[in-house]
């Protein structure tokens, strides 16, 4: 059945298996802060990037 291989922590092949739904979001989150200064300081911002050409 195809829908046990996505349930277990290993796929047929061996490797560990990762969740396909994002982390939840928290309002109390307590690096966001730090997030952002590190995004800047590498130039990983989205307002650091050249806009796409359309």
């Amino acid at each position: 059945m195809i829908l046990c291989v996505f349930l277990q922590k290993l796929d047929p092949a061996g490797q560990p298996t990762s969740s396909a739904h994002p982390a939840r979001f928290s309002p109390d989150d307590q690096f966001s802060r730090h997030r952002v200064t590190i995004k800047k300081r590498f130039g990983l911002l989205l307002t650091q990037q050249p806009r796409p050409l359309l």
